[in-house]
């Protein structure tokens, strides 16, 4: 229980009673496994207060959404059409409930994918062959979890020729009505850094020069853009900060562009000095710059893109690219940065998020597999983080605004549903614990209900809970299991007072409507 109602024969002062309160509970019912460590208990407490203001941004439906490869669709969906493994249903349906998935298929393979075309030469940089039974797959995959799809097509082979035909395709072998828009490309400015294919005697050929520029992108989009069938296309799909200043430019002279589509990795591991802030390391990624920074880098293009007409996705998004990493990216501190990020996306008013992971990745997840015809997974721990997010800020949901909701390494969140239902989320990736007194400026006065998240420390790569279940070591169903560990909180003194360990995060729940509800 996190609250205490007893008779106090002697005077406390206010500050010792808070304290004494928050020492006394924190650590609810349910499995033994599940109780957080509080650790040391006289911490100072962080007073907040939360405001129901009528300019809060909403989190919009399809908010949080994934991205694969290619190759991921039949690697987590399987192979027949008719049985799609019912464990990564179950898994996406989790971060998305009662609402479509926004499913981008794309990443590094969109630039090596191949449709047969008659007459044409098959590329040397490309690696899958997009075949009738995949298009079967996919189809059948975003039926089951009306997702909207998001597909790139092969930009770097520099053929409008093939990128035509793979539209052609994707449209009718899909469907229409589930495209919600093609991706030309993935990362152009990277085309003439990063090899699109090695020659034999091991030299490397890039998809376009040295001098390839925002020119050259706006000339060869355009071209391209002539061929396609009249469906909404995505770009530019930047990574590069240095690029991305130019997105202005690039919408003035795209007008087939609806939906614009940025990427962004924190942390990155090639052709990083191991001291520089951007080098992997689980301080790295619990730094401020790693979410509040990252989100801040997209402020100024959340506005250009709507005053345009546009929506704005960051539609490749996880801890570390540029190679696999998880030392860092399979640890508990994934969850806690992934969390936070999804929250500053939200508040800077970007309108999506796509979570990048394929087969391989070192941020994979959940790795899938089939063993005697049976569908299990095992799931890493920024999921969890994903799905507490899901949790806190149903889609739809209003951000509230926080006073004093941040605080060094204490980040605290708050949203209400259209019914009223207030949502307060603390994540805590200090090394101490932190005592968290809330006041909902305008709520009843109500029990709350207290969901933790937890890990051994924030470098494990195992044990994490979220309300006291998990999924184990692999789950057949792609469900929690155990017994829930949820507490009920009441107010004292208009302030419900939480014990947040080091390194987790905690969801108060105000389930009973409050007034002024949207």
């Amino acid at each position: 229980m996190l609250f205490v109602r007893r008779r106090v024969l002697l005077p406390v002062p206010a500050g010792l009673a808070l304290l004494l309160l928050t020492c006394l509970t924190g650590c609810g019912s349910g499995s033994p496994h599940a109780r957080p460590r509080m650790g040391p208990s006289l911490a100072k407490p962080t007073f907040v207060t939360v405001l129901n203001s009528p300019a809060a941004r909403r989190v919009p439906f399809g908010f949080l959404g994934l991205s694969l490869e290619y190759r991921a669709v039949e690697a987590y969906a399987g192979t027949d059409p008719s049985a799609i493994d019912p464990v990564f249903e179950q898994l996406v349906r989790n971060l998305v409930p009662g609402q479509a998935l926004v499913l981008r298929i794309g990443g590094d393979s969109a630039d090596r994918t191949w449709w047969p075309v008659p007459g044409l030469v098959r590329p040397t940089g490309v690696k899958f062959d997009i075949t009738d039974r995949w298009l079967r797959v996919t189809r059948a995959l975003a039926h089951a979890l009306r997702a909207r799809l998001i597909l790139g097509l092969n930009f770097e082979a520099d053929d409008p020729t093939l990128a035509s035909a793979e539209a052609g395709a994707l449209l009718e072998g899909i469907g229409p009505g589930a495209i919600r828009a093609l991706e030309l490309g993935n990362e152009p400015d990277l085309y003439a850094t990063f090899p699109w294919y090695r020659l034999s005697d091991g030299r490397h050929v890039t998809g376009r020069p040295p001098s390839y520029d925002m020119a050259g992108l706006i000339e060869d989009f355009t071209r391209f853009a002539a061929t396609l069938p009249a469906t909404m296309l995505a770009g530019p799909s930047l990574g590069a900060p240095g690029w991305t200043r130019e997105l202005g430019r690039f919408l003035a002279a795209e007008p087939r562009v609806g939906l614009v589509t940025l990427h962004r990795y924190p942390l990155q591991l090639c052709y990083t000095p191991h001291d520089a802030a951007r080098y992997p390391t689980v301080d790295h990624l619990l730094s401020p710059a790693a979410s509040i920074g990252l989100a801040d880098s997209f402020a100024r293009y959340a506005v250009l893109a709507p005053g345009r007409g546009h929506s704005l996705r960051i539609d490749e998004l996880n801890t570390v690219s540029c190679g696999a990493d998880p030392a860092v990216s399979q640890t508990f501190a994934s969850a806690l940065w992934a969390l936070d990020t999804l929250f500053e996306m939200a508040r800077v008013g970007i309108h999506g998020v796509n979570v990048h992971t394929f087969p391989g990745a070192g941020y994979e997840l959940f790795r899938i597999s089939r063993l005697r015809g049976r569908w299990q997974a095992v799931v890493g721990p920024e999921y969890y983080g994903l799905m507490l997010f899901a949790r806190a800020a149903p889609a739809g949901s209003r951000l509230l605004d926080v006073q004093n909701g941040a605080s060094g390494a204490l980040r605290v969140w708050a949203t209400q549903s259209g019914t009223g239902t207030v949502r307060v989320l603390a994540v805590n990736a200090g090394a101490r614990a932190r005592v968290v007194s809330v006041r909902v400026a305008g709520a009843q006065p109500v029990r709350a209900r207290l969901e933790r998240l937890l890990a051994p420390g924030v470098r494990s790569s195992s044990g994490v809970t979220l309300a006291g279940q998990s999924f184990g070591p692999r789950t057949f169903t792609g469900r929690l299991a155990g017994r829930p560990d949820v507490s009920m909180v009441a107010a004292t003194g208009g302030r419900y007072v939480v014990t947040v360990p080091a390194g987790s995060a905690a969801l108060l729940v105000l389930a009973q409507p409050a007034t002024g509800a949207a």
